[in-house]
């Protein structure tokens, strides 16, 4: 997720026209880039690249023109078994028997290649997921990058312990050991991100993978796997199957699989963790949001809207964490609203590999698709759309939504209560601190929320009644791969990021020893 919010620039107002062919597109990419995306794309198993089984291939689609990309190997149950056998097999070998301090090492040496190759990812990620290159060059890569390398300190500091026990003549101390082969399915709306935030952590606890990226955006994680190979990993220790539900539905019900973390949809982690639970594996969920984001009046003004505009517009709305609710003291709404209109009249929309882009498109048809519901439902309810407008039924030259805001919003409009995963805001005003909370508090998600204030005490006081795994005071989104990330209520399970992400990949085994007749 982005890092803390910085203040909107005067880019004038743009809006994409046109689309470039497929031959115009790749003759603009970098040669690296351009080479990638020329030929088919295969599954990594074992530290090779080979086809599915049955053959069968996913087509991806550039955002930023509706056009296909490349055909990318889909993973069916043969695969996931191949895969899974792969991982096992390096746990039981080389993987398994290799020292800590070295693992270590081959995360740090993952992470200076990602370094090296910063701006080939940047501009892959642009291309395959519709995310503004220049977004992906401040926010995603860098981020990818400092996760390998933080945690590419851990393996060494993993330490068990000695315990006082009651036995005489008795030494117990713990182990601290992997979990096993991990099965990582990640959403497409951050894909190097998160693949970096489900991989450094496994692999820093010694888990061997099982990485299912989403269907719409595989190619970052199949250049991440080229680097594996070239950083040294042995055989198995990653290994990266394209493919949709079915293929990750196949990996969670696979019995060499000890452990499930999930980033994506609410409605797919409850599937997922009833099924992990009939099988008692360990899970871990980091699902959807609609996070409450909330103008005291004694606010920074300026501040708050350029932050509460970064909050819900960064990556044209696609984040679980978008402050998508707007609750602004009666005091200073009307300034507040002026000043979010006023912004999304600016924003440059357009494609994704232009450097003056700041949102770009949505990632496939089905999803615009799905956010022109919403807009229509939103009128259709009563709502009033003061910024943006409802776009064409279909899409045409790529997935272009306008930010949008909505006034005149009720708490039990879907508008309001559901996670649209786009660029729309809903603005409603309140009059006191307690009502605030109850508006904030009125939702089944708890992954993030906040306030722009300048009294620290109403801070903390918020921050300790609303409900959420997240709070931030005066910023949105900010993160750090020490600091542990993750929601409450049906925003998931367990964290992401950290020392707490790290005890969701090992067990503890306790040894006895008796040492009397010694």
């Amino acid at each position: 997720m982005p890092a803390a919010v910085s203040p909107r620039s005067s880019t004038p107002s743009r809006t994409h026209e046109g689309a470039a062919t497929v031959d115009q597109l790749t003759s603009t990419l970098s040669p690296a880039v351009s080479a990638f995306v020329s030929r088919p794309r295969h599954l990594f198993i074992g530290n090779r690249f080979v086809p599915a089984a049955d053959g069968a291939v996913l087509a991806t689609v550039d955002p930023s023109t509706g056009r296909h990309l490349v055909d990318v190997a889909h993973a069916g149950a043969v695969d996931v078994d191949r895969a899974v056998t792969a991982a096992r097999d390096a746990l039981d070998g080389e993987w398994g028997s290799l020292p800590a301090a070295a693992r270590g090492l081959l995360l740090a040496r993952l992470a200076d290649l990602v370094e090296a190759h910063a701006g080939e990812f940047a501009e892959l990620e642009a291309l395959n997921s519709g995310k503004p290159v220049t977004a992906n060059e401040y926010v995603d890569v860098p981020a990818a990058i400092e996760h390998f390398r933080y945690y590419s300190g851990w393996p060494s500091k993993l330490e068990g312990g000695t315990i006082p026990v009651i036995a005489p003549d008795t030494l117990c101390y713990t182990r601290l050991e992997p979990v096993g082969v991990c099965a990582q399915i990640i959403p497409w709306n951050f894909p190097l991100m998160m693949a970096a935030w489900k991989l450094a952590p496994a692999l820093a606890a010694g888990c061997s993978v099982v990485l299912k990226p989403a269907e719409q955006t595989p190619l970052t994680a199949l250049r991440l796997a080229e680097l594996v190979v070239e950083a040294g990993f042995p055989a198995g220790v990653v290994n990266v199957l394209p493919g949709d539900g079915r293929t990750g539905a196949a990996l969670v019900a696979h019995p060499g699989v000890a452990k499930v973390a999930f980033t994506g949809s609410t409605e797919v982690g409850r599937e997922i963790a009833a099924r992990a639970g009939a099988d008692l594996k360990r899970v871990t969920l980091e699902l959807g949001g609609k996070s409450p984001n909330i103008i005291l009046d004694d606010a920074d003004v300026p501040a708050a809207v350029a932050g509460s505009y970064e909050g819900i517009f960064f990556n044209s709305g696609q984040s679980c964490v978008a402050g998508s609710r707007l609750y602004v003291h009666r005091s200073c709404h009307d300034q507040v609203l002026d000043g979010l209109v006023a912004a999304t009249r600016q924003a440059a929309v357009g494609p994704a590999l232009e450097r003056g882009t700041q949102l770009g498109p949505l990632v496939s048809a089905e999803q615009y698709r799905r956010v022109r519901g919403y807009l229509v439902d939103g009128l259709a309810a009563g709502a009033t759309m003061v910024a943006g407008e409802v776009p064409p039924a279909e899409p045409a030259d790529g997935y272009y939504v306008r930010p949008v805001i909505f006034t005149d919003v009720t708490p039990d409009m879907r508008i309001s209560r559901e996670e649209i995963f786009g660029p729309v805001l809903v603005v409603t005003p309140f009059d006191d601190i307690d009502e605030v909370v109850a508006l904030a508090n009125d939702t089944p998600y708890g992954l993030a929320a906040g306030v722009w204030t300048r009294s620290l005490g109403r801070a903390h006081r918020l921050a300790e009644r609303i409900r959420a795994g997240m709070f931030y005071v005066n910023t949105w989104a900010a993160g750090d791969p020490a600091a542990p990330w993750g929601g409450v209520k049906a925003s998931g399970i367990g964290r992401e990021m950290g020392r707490a992400n790290l005890d969701a990949y090992l067990e503890v085994k306790t040894v006895w020893a008796g040492y009397g007749q010694l």
